[in-house]
């Protein structure tokens, strides 16, 4: 597939301390093939300095190609991912925290199975490879690994990593699928949609992942996990 330009789409919430950093770390990946980068930004509207420190930065870099749009009101990151979905107009979209959980300079590695034409979609695992993997909670990779198990059970795959938040897709299947979760239920809603695609091809790729704490800003817990799994058994066993 001949890939010009893939849309990077940053929901952001309460994310002033880290914003700034992300954004100069998404300018600074040099993509393969010259492929052009498109910044989405959508607020779920913060109660912090995280629009300012948006703004400031698009000011001082008025060549980057950064779009910025705000929620009328916080209603979750998939209800942000909604909206930039939407306005996305490159060939592929990636979806990237506005933390720094996860690297940028690994989307070309994601982009490498859609450009060679072998993925329609790429998953960055965290849990394949030899990448560097800040080592955290016990508890929360329990979690994710059942989740993507129960998941798998439903669509079968064989993902090991259904909850990574670096999907990337070619833009015309998403902006295809009709998505109704508002928060974080949105991992296991897409992964069972794609999932029935006719002849969709799906990758996955080994990813870093520097994980951070509830201290330094991580907001999922325990009530993310149990609509998680009423997401993975509605879109999935219970599917109309």
């Amino acid at each position: 597939m001949t890939v010009q330009k893939i849309s990077i789409i940053i929901p952001a919430y309460n994310e002033a301390a880290t914003i700034c950093q992300i954004l100069t770390k998404v300018q600074e990946v040099i993509l393969i093939q010259n492929i052009e980068k498109e910044i989405i930004i959508v607020d779920d509207c913060s109660t912090d300095a995280t629009e300012a420190k948006i703004r400031q930065y698009m000011n001082a870099n008025p060549s980057a190609n950064i779009q910025f749009f705000k929620q009328k009101v916080n209603t979750g990151k998939g209800a942000a991912l909604h909206t930039g979905i939407s306005k996305a107009t490159g060939d592929c979209l990636v979806i990237q925290d506005a933390d720094l959980e996860y690297d940028p300079q690994e989307y070309n590695d994601l982009l490498r199975p859609i450009v060679n034409g072998y993925a329609d979609v790429v998953y960055g695992s965290r849990f394949m490879g030899n990448n560097p993997h800040r080592v955290l909670f016990f508890w929360h990779t329990i979690g994710n690994k059942f989740l993507t198990f129960l998941s798998n059970m439903f669509t079968n795959l064989n993902l090991t990593d259904m909850e990574t938040c670096y999907k990337m897709f070619k833009t015309a299947i998403i902006q295809n699928i009709k998505l109704k979760e508002k928060r974080f239920g949105f991992e296991p809603e897409i992964t069972a949609k794609i999932s029935r695609v006719p002849k969709i091809r799906i990758y996955e790729v080994g990813i870093s992942y520097y994980g951070r704490t509830y201290e330094e800003g991580k907001k999922i817990n325990w009530k993310d996990g149990v609509r998680a799994i009423y997401c993975i058994l509605k879109y999935g066993a219970f599917r109309s």
